[in-house]
């Protein structure tokens, strides 16, 4: 028997919505170890509740991630930028 699709919109139902997303994300949080486990990748996920809780899981420190994308950005925006400098 085949899963019924749902229509991705916001679940009016209060209950029904924090069942949802408690579900969901248990098993994004699955998803992530798993890719890491697999496939030996750096992974940071940081998820915050309706009422503001956070939920994170990372599979070595969530700021040792967030601080290596910070660098690679900083370096890519670098690129992107010509020099005014003349060359020596």
């Amino acid at each position: 028997m085949a899963r019924q699709k749902i229509q991705i919109k916001k679940i009016d139902n209060i209950t029904a919505r924090q069942v949802t997303f408690s579900k969901r994300r248990r098993g994004l949080f699955k998803k992530a170890y798993e890719l890491s486990t697999l496939c030996d990748a750096e992974i940071a996920l940081i998820v915050f509740s309706a009422t503001g809780k956070l939920f994170e899981y990372s599979s070595t420190s969530v700021k040792q991630v967030v601080e290596k994308r910070n660098l690679l950005s900083e370096n890519l925006n670098r690129l992107d930028r010509p020099s005014l400098e003349l060359p020596v």
